[in-house]
């Protein structure tokens, strides 16, 4: 090994060149030289390839085409070129290199390389400046060259911004280093070949593809540079430009190209079709990440599914991450996996905030009295902060996409007959168990269908039925999200399940709670199919059972008409719950527990309150009516208050309040 280092190594390799380029043009001149353009510079052993010969190799460059770069970089490099320049030229005077003097000076020269697709102007290593005449109109070399043949990594201006090296710092889990591997191998069997197959990494785990790309480059030897499919031009002109720079800079830096189609929708047609005249044309080593398959019909493509990774891997991520924790709380550790659905950089975000919440929590009083205790109040608060963690990694794409409600009733805040609360309890066990009951005992490998947990909450408004999924969401400790079904049906044809898809597929992340209240406008009976707006309805309608089925977490659908859903779809729902309009028993129960501990009230009469006629809903919309009729009188609530926003109340849902509902209050 020379005890040179290379960026001595390349300087003494440039000037070489240079001197070749000078000996040749002084002896076309007529003078002398000391015979440099016949010694080639002979490399250190073991020294790394210099900046000139990468570049030769990677453009495929011929010794003339290296000659006349060379040329163009002599007189940015040394000003003494200029005036040796200007006594050779065929127009005299002009200091500016020209094809013209390449051809009569250099050996081996050749028409073809002034052409443009010829290595120096396709890959715009040289620009020609406008003339009337190309031989004589003067040459430049790119900047990027320049300082790539000097040893500096620059990235082409033009590209700043739109281009951002690929780089992952962690160990991919095994299903992901598997793809690697196996992307790694599609392309080694083609490598130095003209076109290597195109690799799309498919599926919605971004993070995931973004490290299996980068771990594939990286044992072929070579880097990724990423660039958004939203960022390429849409002429042909432009894209064909675009393309070259990108190609240029890839080659240079040795590095392949990561195209990031996630964002760019199936609808945007000019993108698209920018995107496959992009790909189809693109000669070097490609990678597009998207969440479904792109048809390229012109190119030969390899498709890479990437899942998140497996609930095994997921729970040795959280092992690891936790460190010394890991093994305290490794039954917490795999709830954790049976319940969230995340990627590898969650899971550390997740629980590395974890980590800090508890180590900067000082120890309670009680807890301090012995170290097993502090130890036990640790491991408790890092398990909460550990599941808090995890909900507010999986909410940021359903927060787009859906309301999040905070649950706030409990058990006892719910107001039900005994035989509805039991299959309430049992929707909460089977959320709860069924990690055990399918991937411990077996049960999913039967297959994903009717998998899902799904619910049917039918009633009249105001019976309890939102108040019943809060309690649901409470009970687990999982957040609850409200569908707005105006959001998601939609009357171009293909969208209803497009946005169906991008709920449930962000909702998959934290196994949340999907709320689609009043689901009988999307849910009703399948229609005879009388044209093609009743097929694809029926489409929807079949769409939305499909992933209810495949659904990890609880879907509850609300219907205030359960008779108006298609058999079919209630055949497919585990749970079924009437929520009945209450009677006066209910009514009463549900006055004695609607105003909160600190409300002053004064002489209400819950028998009388609860021949009020309505729902729950509707008492609620009262109490709180009468507690700022009663604020603004400062005093505490009555009869008389109550009696007022009923008025109110029933006046909004256009009811008449009867003499038998109020008689004898006062």
């Amino acid at each position: 090994m020379s005890d040179l280092d290379w960026q001595t190594w390349n300087d003494r390799s440039v000037q070489a060149a240079l001197d070749r380029v000078r000996d040749l043009i002084v002896t076309h001149a007529g003078g002398t030289t000391e015979g440099r353009a016949d010694e080639p510079l002979a490399a250190p052993e073991g020294m790394a390839a210099s900046a000139l010969e990468v570049i030769r190799g990677a453009f495929d460059l011929s010794p003339f085409e290296v000659d006349v770069l060379m040329l163009t970089a002599a007189v940015e490099l040394d000003p003494s070129f200029a005036e040796l320049l200007a006594t050779v030229q065929v127009v005299p005077g002009q200091t500016k290199p020209t094809f013209a003097l390449a051809l009569a000076v250099f050996p081996g020269a050749h028409w073809s390389a002034l052409s443009p697709a010829g290595s120096l102007r396709r890959w715009r290593l040289v620009d020609v400046a406008p003339g009337d005449t190309l031989t004589v109109s003067a040459l430049r070399i790119e900047e990027r060259l320049l300082h790539f043949l000097r040893g500096f990594e620059v990235m082409d201006e033009r590209l700043a911004g739109l281009v951002t090296p690929l780089e992952t710092d962690h160990p991919l889990v095994p299903s992901h280093a598997r793809v690697a591997e196996r992307l790694a191998t599609a392309w080694a069997r083609d490598w130095g070949q003209q076109a290597l197959p195109v690799i799309q990494l498919i599926g919605d785990e971004r993070e995931g593809k973004r490290a299996i790309a980068s771990a594939a480059c990286g044992a072929l030897g070579i880097g990724a540079n990423v660039v958004r499919a939203g960022s390429l031009p849409t002429t042909l002109g432009e894209i064909d430009g675009f393309q070259r720079l990108l190609g240029r800079e890839a080659a240079l830096a040795r590095r392949a190209l990561v195209l990031d189609c996630e964002d760019l929708e199936a609808t945007d047609t000019a993108r698209s079709q920018a995107l496959a005249a992009f790909v189809e044309t693109y000669r070097g080593a490609l990678v597009m990440m998207s969440a479904e398959r792109r048809h390229l019909p012109l190119t030969r493509s390899v498709y890479f599914e990437v899942a998140r990774p497996e609930t095994g891997e997921q729970e040795a991520l959280w092992r690891a991450v936790l460190g010394e924790w890991g093994e305290e709380l490794n039954g917490h550790c795999r709830a954790l996996s049976a319940q969230f659905d995340l990627s590898a950089g969650m899971i550390r975000a997740a629980g590395y905030q974890a980590l800090e919440t508890v180590a900067t929590t000082p120890a309670s009083g009680e807890a301090s009295s012995s170290e097993d205790a502090s130890i036990s109040v640790h491991a408790s608060t890092l398990e909460r902060e550990l599941w808090r963690s995890c909900l507010r990694q999986s909410r940021p794409r359903l927060d787009a996409l859906a309301q999040r409600i905070r649950p706030v009733a409990g058990w006892d805040d719910l107001v039900l007959p005994a035989p509805q609360k039991a299959v309430l309890a049992e929707i909460a066990v089977h959320v709860r168990q069924r990690h055990r009951v399918y991937e411990e005992w077996g049960f999913a490998n039967r297959g994903s269908r009717g998998l899902g947990i799904a619910a049917l909450f039918g009633g009249v408004s105001g019976t309890g039925k939102t108040m019943a999924s809060e309690v649901l969401a409470r009970e687990l400790d999982l957040d609850l999200y409200r569908v707005d079904l105006a959001t998601v049906v939609s009357k171009y044809i293909g969208e209803t399940e497009k946005n169906l898809k991008r709920i449930f597929d962000a909702a998959e992340l934290g196994g949340v709670i999907l709320l689609f209240d009043e689901a009988d406008a999307l849910f009703g009976k399948r229609s005879e199919v009388k044209d093609s707006h009743d097929r694809y309805a029926n489409i929807e309608v079949s769409y939305l059972l499909q992933r209810m089925e495949q659904y990890r977490g609880l879907a509850i659908l609300t219907t205030n008409m359960k008779g108006a859903l298609d058999p079919a779809f209630l055949r497919r729902i585990r749970f079924v719950v009437n929520f009945p309009f209450p009677d006066v028993a209910a009514r009463a129960e549900i006055w004695r527990r609607i105003f909160p501990s600190r409300t002053p009230t004064e002489d209400l009469d819950v028998s009388k309150l609860a021949r009020l006629g309505v729902a729950g809903g509707n008492i609620a919309n009262i109490a709180l009516g009468a507690a700022f009729l009663a604020a603004e009188d400062e005093r505490p609530i009555t009869m008389e208050h109550i009696l007022a926003a009923a008025r109110s109340e029933y006046a909004k849902i256009e009811k008449p309040l009867t003499p038998g509902e109020i008689g004898n209050w006062r």
